[in-house]
């Protein structure tokens, strides 16, 4: 049995802070769930000292309110510095990030580049760290079709996807978060890899969504130029057992 530890969760009551909170405490941790709803605002530093007073690790899965360019910019490198000038202070032994795969690769996608700027945050504070870059989550399938409307009509690139289930992410967080820090870049990915066009178009098949998706190579993502290779890792990666077509099961078993 693992020795219990005090670990804040940064973000915690959000998609993936949810579920990392669930699994941690189930593993017998003492789990903070610091977020505004909580008392704890890392843009603001409002009740940040508190909450990672004698932590062990502290996972930040925080996101930007918007996906205005500069918000996107401020809140990363805001909430970035003021988590590791507080992590500093209390000599925090684990700093655990999500980040994208990919996000050094699309210089024009303004989301991408703030998480970046937070990555480069927490390389240089001082805190042993890991830095989990994910895939896109299986749950913003739908939302990535809505997004990619042009002249009523979907279009995404034929560049390769690997989506990997919320479920997933949050198991390779809590197991990352418990271990040694990597000092480096982590990547998790789901199991299945096939063109952004093609698995969109078959998770909106799935889901008795009429619309249609149409390849093109031209087509952006959230702003990014797509590539063969954008969105996938390009070496070793941990993948999730997660499978699209099991966690659409799962879902309408939810539902």
């Amino acid at each position: 049995m693992q020795a219990s530890q005090k670990i804040v969760v940064v973000g915690g009551t959000g998609l993936i802070g949810s579920k990392v909170v669930a699994l941690l405490q189930t593993s017998g941790h003492d789990v903070v769930v610091a977020a505004p709803a909580t008392g704890v605002n890392s843009i603001t530093g409002e009740g940040l000292a508190q909450a990672l007073n004698g932590a062990h690790a502290v996972i930040d899965v925080s996101n930007a309110p918007s996906y205005d360019p500069a918000v996107v910019k401020s809140f990363f490198e805001t909430s970035g510095r003021n988590i590791a000038a507080a992590e500093a202070v209390v000599k925090v032994k684990h700093h655990v990030m999500l980040s994208i795969v990919g996000v050094d690769r699309m210089p024009d996608n303004s989301y991408f580049q703030g998480k970046l700027a937070q990555e480069a945050i927490v390389t240089n504070a001082g805190t042993p760290y890991t830095i989990v870059r994910a895939t896109q989550f299986m749950e913003f399938l739908t939302g990535i079709a809505d997004s990619s409307v042009v002249e009523g009509k979907i279009r995404l690139s034929p560049g390769l996807f690997q989506p990997i289930a919320a479920d997933d992410v949050a198991a390779f967080l809590a197991d990352i978060a418990t271990g040694a820090p990597a000092n480096g870049v982590v990547e998790v990915a789901g199991p299945q890899r096939a063109p952004l066009a093609d698995i969109v178009g078959r998770h909106l098949a799935l889901t008795n969504d009429a619309r249609v998706v149409e390849r093109d190579p031209q087509a952006k993502y959230f702003g990014g130029t797509v590539t063969e290779e954008s969105l996938v890792p390009l070496g070793q990666a941990r993948l999730g057992t997660t499978t699209h077509g099991s966690w659409l099961q799962r879902q309408k078993a939810v539902h």
